[in-house]
């Protein structure tokens, strides 16, 4: 059976071993200890595949309990039409939050472009006083 160490793990997700530590604490992960005094980690096949499961998570956008939920499931094949009822439930929820923040940074790129437009029309209108101010006072000096 392979085994990991969390450097390898690490490099092979590209993310630090920190990273890999907190989703020990999370629950997410629990790699078995060697060494003395259990220092070193020690991951299994299962707990590398439960660490990309998380990090497909993470880029779903899932929260991390969403995420414990889901990896748990999917160790115990007891009712996949269950298990995929909880997920589908998941990814919908998921989709309606996205879908909200969609519409806030509409609206909120609409009131930047109206901004953006009435300071150009500002810039515009003194670009063109001072232009005009510069073709008087030259006639003027004329």
């Amino acid at each position: 059976m392979s085994t990991y160490t969390i450097t390898e793990l690490s490099r092979e997700f590209d993310i630090t071993p920190r990273a890999i530590r907190f989703y020990e604490d999370q629950g997410l992960l629990s790699p078995s200890r060697e060494g003395a005094s259990g220092r070193v980690r020690v991951y299994s096949a299962r707990e590398r595949t439960r660490l990309k499961l998380t990090l497909r998570g993470k880029r779903l956008g899932l929260t991390l309990s969403e995420i414990k939920s889901l990896v748990d499931m999917y160790e115990s094949p007891r009712d996949t039409i269950a298990q995929m009822k909880h997920f589908m439930e998941v990814l919908g929820q998921h989709r309606l939050t996205l879908e909200m923040q969609r519409e806030d940074i509409d609206v909120t790129l609409a009131e930047i472009s109206a901004h953006e437009a009435q300071c150009r029309k500002v810039l515009d209108g003194r670009a063109t006083k001072k232009a005009a101010v510069k073709t008087v006072s030259r006639t003027k000096s004329v």
